[in-house]
């Protein structure tokens, strides 16, 4: 008998056993013993160390965050001009309405004011647009900064073994302080936007140079996120 003989002969067995071990009805399996109920967790009183931290403050102060708003900030800045355009087209319109002679025509007179009336309510409608826009981004570029900054809030109080972290929102909102006070040592904000800064690699954003002083007609886009 050749090799490949033996070869097939011995796959042909293999197969049969293979098969008859399948077709062998299989022993009930035994059932495994009933877990033991959990061990109640069982409190264990431990010395408190609290840290507080003025999250909203530090997710703005952090290198990140400041060019997050920034960046809502450029992106809008067109659309501001824009605004400011509108509005400063409105002012030509009533000072050519104040202008009118005596003599003008009640249509020359009706034209105009239909004019800065349908201009107004249409920058009334850009500018509210523009806010809300402005600010659903600015809320988004926030909660993104705010969870990595979390973390990071709650990893440096568990490596400097503080047992409960506390936030104490900023006084010009209109969230309400549970906290009444606290030793300034306890306070961890700005050791965790250092830490957050560190870590993050963003560098701090150039200062944004001061927008012109005017007299706002329309709400500017916010770009602060809402509370």
């Amino acid at each position: 008998m050749n090799r490949t003989l033996i070869f097939a002969s011995a796959l042909a067995v293999s197969l049969v056993s293979s098969t008859l071990v399948a077709q062998t009805p299989a022993k009930p399996a035994t059932p495994p013993p009933a877990a033991a109920a959990p061990a109640p967790v069982v409190p264990v009183a431990s010395p408190a160390m609290i840290a507080v931290i003025a999250f909203e403050e530090a997710v703005v102060s952090t290198n990140e965050g400041q060019k997050a708003m920034q960046d809502v900030q450029t992106k809008y800045e067109p659309k501001r001009k824009q605004l400011e355009a509108q509005n400063t087209e409105i002012e030509n319109l009533q000072k050519q309405l104040q202008a009118l002679p005596a003599n003008a025509t009640d249509e020359d007179r009706s034209k105009l004011m239909r004019d800065i009336d349908a201009k107004q309510k249409q920058l009334q409608l850009d500018g509210q647009k523009t806010s809300d826009d402005a600010n659903n981004d600015a809320q988004t570029a926030f909660n993104t900064v705010a969870r990595k900054v979390g973390g990071a809030a709650v990893k440096y109080a568990q490596e400097h073994g503080f047992t409960m972290l506390l936030n104490f929102p900023d006084p010009r909102t209109q969230q309400p302080n549970q906290v009444l006070w606290f030793l300034p040592t306890s306070d961890i904000t700005e050791a965790v936007v250092n830490a957050y800064n560190l870590s993050s690699g963003v560098a701090a954003p150039a200062p944004a140079a001061p927008a012109p002083q005017r007299r706002p007609t329309t709400p500017a886009p916010a770009t602060a996120p809402k509370k």
